[in-house]
């Protein structure tokens, strides 16, 4: 029987775009550069595109006689050799698409990548540089006036900025689906692979090596969730035309994009009173993620004039009509929470209210977890981890349903939220990996601290792109922990953001519409920049009815129903079956070959790049100083204990007040977020030079050398207390006799002289000989004694050296079957 599924690995990894006069030849090849494809452009179509794929797989040595040939055939004059007639133009990692404004086509590739991740052996790249390149000749080019302003608007979305793409994982699915897929029956994937074979032909494949050799392994692609990826218009025009290797799909690191701007009033342009477009988003949302759907609703409830409320409103409305015709089982939970109002409440905490919401909804929901659960669990149960929600399958967990945050502009209080619930998961996550004893961590310690430092990329990110400045409110903010110098800094966050919205946030969704296949130039009609709204280039039936119209009680889709609480996109049947592309391989073939696509044997690597991950370190800023007695990134640490400390003596309460009023006239030190922007190669050293003060601490009063002393006598800690020794206090007779016993080890390793041996005679005496138990005569480095082969190494060798002379040996039925496969893999 075949093994299990393997996801498909691109073929196509490195490209060299070539170019003659007439013809654009984009040559593009594995990693491993023994698999080539050639895509031909044609240059000579002012406003078409014409691309022709042979769908043929060259060896090395064949596209670079194919190259030669062009080149030979593409020179002004036979036999000249001065000028060649085919040029390298660019090389690249990837096409991202073509786009076309007024005039003709441009291929848009990647030049520059930069690998910031791993998922279970899948590298995950991000964009670090693009290239546009026109494709007509000058000679046939047709210019217009307003193309270089289509082209500028286009470009206004920068794709070095946080987006990504791999060449064997799905982006746009979760981990829980990419992982399901591969559990498919085998049988299933069997009839598939006889309704889509592939072109390819395979001179193998009638032999009966496959089922023979059961070295058959199916490899399966699955189609992406075009949702998030950004590129999918730029591929449509060559998706049914080249081969699948060509396509990469990108996509956007953190978020989407749309239009918000500061000075808004909320208002509702047109009645819905059936929730119809909401039925439509809550049964996709079942479809991909199952039930229960959780919504949590931060937005404002009490306000004097009414604003944020009119969403909420709307929204309850919505979600109290669905309900009704859902199962009870099945029915959208709605939790509507003022943060704003809780926040500036002295007597509430808010992290400690989100903690409660945070554990009731992975309770609900379950996680992820692709093995069964641990022994430690068995042996150390827990109450929290036996009301687990979820799904549990012999081969782990799966998780049912999703959290749904909201609140006006999605920035601030939506990233501290789902700040509190990755908290949580993440706790559940370590306890059923046994790294922890319950599924709960504590603020303030090492692992939180750096989890917290991710979230705030990860808003500061959305916040760039969505609104155009950093997070204003954090999760210290929320804490009420945060320094005072970050109140002027949220004033200038707030001020650039407003900047921003109010002034380029307009060019920004122009750029989007563009850049996603929107908006589409056209001559003889209005421009981009001409038109007063964007509602009707995303709503283009608003002026005529729908052909079907769906029910206004049963709105949800009858397959998506039967399966809950599991999602209908992970279920195993014909209709899932058809998204996906399932081939059957050799197992030695390099598409399906994991190992070799992570690891690459083949290629000389370098510690440097193998280990090049950007990876956010906390040794400087909150490793404790009591690290040699407590290690564990668990435990909760004090103020004092952490490198960010000031004050090394608690005593001083005097000191700490005199610093916030001297602080008031003294400039504000730089920011926590300023100095983790910095260079990752200097940014040990900068750290390294404060010391154990802080970033965000206030400038320190001049003391006298007495309370410096006592500072330095509490920051430094006891040598005994570290190591449990102290060098200063004298040896006994037992540990001077182990010493001995160690230096006339070193003596007899080395075979020192008589006269060096005679020095140490007082200390040789009492030394008690050792006897080696090895498999050496004497214990030491000179003298080895070869230990013992067994017959089977030793024709092994015989064999090897007879080979060397000419001799050969018979070759069994299984040698001739792998180098069978070895040829095939190599060659053709």
């Amino acid at each position: 029987m075949p093994t299990a599924a393997a996801p498909i690995i691109s073929s196509v990894q490195k490209l060299v775009l070539y170019e003659t006069r007439a013809r654009y030849f984009l040559v593009g090849n594995n990693h491993a550069e023994t698999k080539y494809r050639v895509l031909k452009i044609d240059r000579t179509e002012p406003k078409d595109l014409v691309i022709i794929d042979d769908r043929h797989v060259y060896t090395q040595q064949e596209v670079r006689e194919l190259l030669g040939r062009l080149d030979l055939g593409n020179r002004t004059k036979m036999g000249q050799k001065g000028s060649s007639g085919l040029f390298q133009a660019v090389s690249a990692f990837g096409v991202v698409g073509f786009v076309r404004f007024l005039e003709g086509y441009y291929i848009v590739l990647i030049t520059k990548r930069r690998k910031m991740a791993d998922i279970g052996g899948h590298a995950i790249y991000k964009i670090e540089d693009t290239n546009m390149i026109y494709i007509p000749n000058d000679s046939v080019r047709i210019t217009h006036p307003d193309e270089a302003r289509y082209l500028r608007i286009f470009q206004n979305v920068d794709l070095s900025s946080n987006f990504y793409f791999s060449y064997s994982y799905d982006l746009s699915h979760s981990l829980q689906y990419n992982l399901t897929v591969l559990r498919m029956p085998l049988e299933m994937l069997k009839s598939e692979t006889t309704q889509t074979r592939q072109e390819s032909f395979d001179i193998f494949e009638d032999e009966g090596l496959i089922t023979q050799g059961r070295s058959g392994v199916f490899g399966i692609c699955s189609e992406p969730y075009m949702k998030y990826v950004w590129n999918g218009q730029l591929l449509d025009i060559i998706k049914n035309t080249v081969h699948r290797d060509w396509l990469l799909y990108i996509i956007h690191g953190f978020c989407g994009q749309s239009s918000v701007y500061p000075s808004f009033s909320s208002s509702v342009d047109q009645a819905d009173p059936f929730a119809h477009v909401a039925a439509l988003h809550f049964d996709q949302m079942l479809q991909r993620f199952g039930s229960p759907i959780i919504i949590l609703n931060l937005v404002k409830e009490r306000e004097k004039r009414k604003h944020e409320r009119i969403l909420s409103e709307e929204l309850v409305a919505a979600v109290t009509y669905l309900n009704q015709f859902l199962p009870p089982e099945h029915t959208i939970v709605y939790i509507p929470w003022d943060m704003a109002k809780y926040t500036k409440s002295k007597l509430c905490n808010v992290l400690d209210r989100l903690n409660v919401i945070a554990e009731s909804v992975v309770k609900k929901t379950g996680f992820f977890v692709n093995r069964p659960d641990s022994y430690c669990s068995i042996l150390r149960p827990d109450e929290k981890w036996n009301e687990l929600g979820g799904c549990v399958i012999p081969t782990g967990r799966l998780q049912t349903g999703i959290l749904r945050t909201n609140c006006v502009d999605c920035l601030d209080r939506t990233n501290t939220a789902q700040f509190m619930v990755g908290k949580c998961a993440l706790a559940y996550q370590l306890y059923s990996l046994g790294l922890i004893d319950k599924p709960n961590l504590q603020f303030d310690t090492d692992a939180v601290r750096l989890f917290e430092e991710l979230y705030e990329d990860h808003g500061d990110t959305l916040s760039l792109q969505y609104g155009g400045s950093q997070l204003v409110h954090r999760v210290k903010t929320y804490r009420k922990i945060a320094p005072w110098t970050q109140h002027s800094k949220d004033i200038m966050q707030t001020l650039s953001r407003y900047y921003s919205n109010a002034f380029s946030d307009a060019d920004r969704q122009d750029s989007i519409n563009l850049f996603l296949g929107v908006f589409h130039p056209t001559d003889g009609k209005p421009h981009l920049w001409e038109l007063p709204t964007d509602f009707y280039l995303h709503h283009k039936n608003t002026m005529k009815l729908l052909p079907t119209r769906r029910s206004y009680t049963y709105w949800w889709t009858p397959e998506v129903i039967k399966h809950l609480p599991l999602p209908y996109d992970e279920v195993i049947c014909a209709a899932n079956l058809k998204k996906l592309i399932v081939k059957k391989f050799h197992k030695y073939e390099e598409e399906i070959d994991i190992h070799n696509e992570f690891f690459r044997p083949y290629e000389l690597s370098s510690f440097d790049d193998t280990f090049c991950l950007a990876v956010t370190s906390s040794a400087r800023d909150f490793m404790p100083k009591t690290v040699g007695i407590d290690p564990s990134p668990f435990t909760v640490r004090k103020p004092d204990e952490t490198g960010k400390s000031v004050l090394g003596n608690k005593s001083n309460r005097e000191e700490a007040i005199l610093q916030r009023k001297t602080a008031a006239s003294a400039p504000p030190p730089p920011s926590e977020e300023a100095v983790s922007s910095s260079s990752e190669d200097d940014s040990g050293t900068d750290r390294e030079e404060e010391g154990s003060v802080s970033q965000r601490s206030t400038p320190v009063k001049m003391t006298d050398a007495g309370d410096s002393a006592k500072v330095t006598e509490n920051m430094v800690q006891p040598m005994k207390e570290v190591y449990g020794i102290n060098l200063s206090d004298g040896l006994s007779e037992d540990d001077f006799s182990v010493y001995s016993r160690f230096v006339q080890l070193g003596q007899s390793q080395h075979k020192q002289d008589k006269s060096s041996q005679h020095l140490c005679s007082r200390c040789s005496d009492g030394v008690i000989k050792l006897t080696p138990i090895s498999a050496f005569s004497q214990d030491n480095i000179y003298e080895v004694q070869p230990p013992r082969v067994d017959r089977k190494s030793t024709e092994i060798f015989q064999a090897h050296i007879q080979a060397s002379q000419g001799i050969m040996q018979p070759l069994g039925k299984e040698d001739t079957s792998m180098y069978r496969e070895y040829i095939r893999n190599r060659y053709l």
